[in-house]
């Protein structure tokens, strides 16, 4: 078989003009993205994204693209991959680095890891009026805006552009969400007020504690739970607890599964906790007041946990789609099958096996699951 780069050698000396450059299509494109974003999660390699986009003026002149497409053709490695991001709109080439680099910077220009050809070939089309961006999965965490609309949409966009049946079922999710939220409210209503007379009279504080989260495509929101703790408590102890948990996970396997810890983590003995504290955590009734956030959106009835800030920080790159692929919930596939009984990895597994299969009747079966798991306090810390 006559390799590309031969091809091109034997049309020079016989005098035919150059092949054309061919773009994948988008739907090829694409998989090809997502199936590197995959394999960088398991291998610990990075990828490049580069996306090009010409302005609508532009776009509109004769074979606008033709040139662009062959200086980057030009430009490109024998392994790199090019094609339609968004068809006559954006072209994309993907690159897989044996490394990380060093501290890649996101939307910097990519300067610090295309120091080739395609570099300065890329610098070329930004001083002529193209929008050239480049991105490095996994990229560096950064709470203030690492969410989709920023950094990383360039890599999901099987999250962002879902499929029309896709839409649907998440239509029906959030119906079932705003429903189940408004009957849990009104019916939960004089529980809920008793509950919040008793935190306010067993230890000084408000009745309400408000609490930072990372949620769906990574974007931060506030939670509202009932207060277990004595105020100002300090959060050193659960921090130390969920850096110990998040290794532990890491040392039985990693993403591709390994052996099971027999260790409970489960932090016990917490002087920070109050009596009625533990009663609350224990029974899960500390969480109702997040039905609120399941109305406002900000949450699902069932989905995984949402992470903190701090806890989020010490993802790996497999770790982080637990927030990417499904909306933080109440209650999940970890609360009725093992909960602090499981490694973190393995949490994060059942996460990912939920949002592949989630559905309608999934997560009412999983709801309807609940209440035995909060009776029987298995796990619970």
């Amino acid at each position: 078989m006559i390799q590309e780069d031969s091809l091109d050698a034997y049309r020079r000396r016989r005098g035919l003009p150059p092949r054309r450059p061919r773009l994948l299509g988008v739907e090829i494109f694409r998989s090809v993205l997502i199936r590197e974003r995959k394999r960088a999660d398991r291998s610990g390699r990075a990828v490049v994204l580069v996306l090009v986009a010409r302005s609508d003026a532009q776009r509109a002149a004769t074979n606008a693209w033709t040139a662009v497409i062959e200086r980057l053709h030009a430009a490109t490695n024998a392994t790199d991959v090019m094609g339609w991001y968004e068809p006559g709109v954006v072209i994309g080439i993907v690159r897989s680095l044996a490394r990380m680099p060093d501290s890649p910077q996101p939307d910097d220009g990519g300067n610090h890891v295309l120091d080739d050809a395609l570099g300065a070939s890329l610098e070329e089309e930004a001083a002529g009026g193209s929008a050239v961006r480049v991105l490095v999965y996994p990229q560096p965490l950064r709470l203030a805006g690492d969410d989709l609309g920023t950094i990383a949409s360039g890599f999901y966009p099987d999250l962002v552009d879902r499929p029309r049946g896709a839409r649907a079922s998440d239509a029906a999710k959030r119906a079932l969400d705003i429903l189940g939220s408004l009957i849990g409210l009104a019916v939960l209503a004089p529980m809920l007020g008793v509950i919040a007379v008793l935190v306010r009279l067993t230890s000084s504080g408000p009745a309400l504690f408000r609490q930072t989260r990372v949620g769906h495509l990574m974007k931060p929101f506030t939670v509202r739970k009932f207060r277990t703790m004595y105020t100002h408590a300090d959060s050193t102890v659960h921090r130390e607890f969920v850096s110990r948990f998040i290794a532990a996970g890491a040392s039985n396997g990693g993403a591709n599964g390994g052996s099971r810890s027999d260790k409970l983590f489960k932090l016990t003995n917490d002087r920070r906790i109050t009596p009625l504290g533990r009663f609350l955590r224990k029974t899960s009734l500390d969480e109702l007041p997040q039905l609120w956030n399941v109305l406002r959106g900000d949450m699902s009835l069932v989905g995984p946990r949402p992470p903190l800030p701090y806890e989020y920080t010490q993802y790996r790159a497999w770790h982080r789609r637990r927030v990417l692929e499904a909306k933080p919930g109440l209650t999940g596939l970890w609360q009725i099958k093992g909960r602090s009984r499981t490694t973190f990895d393995d949490m994060v597994r059942l996460d990912l096996r939920y949002a592949r299969t989630r559905s309608l009747w999934g997560d009412l079966a999983i709801i309807c699951r609940t209440p035995a798991a909060v009776i029987s306090g298995k796990g619970a810390c």
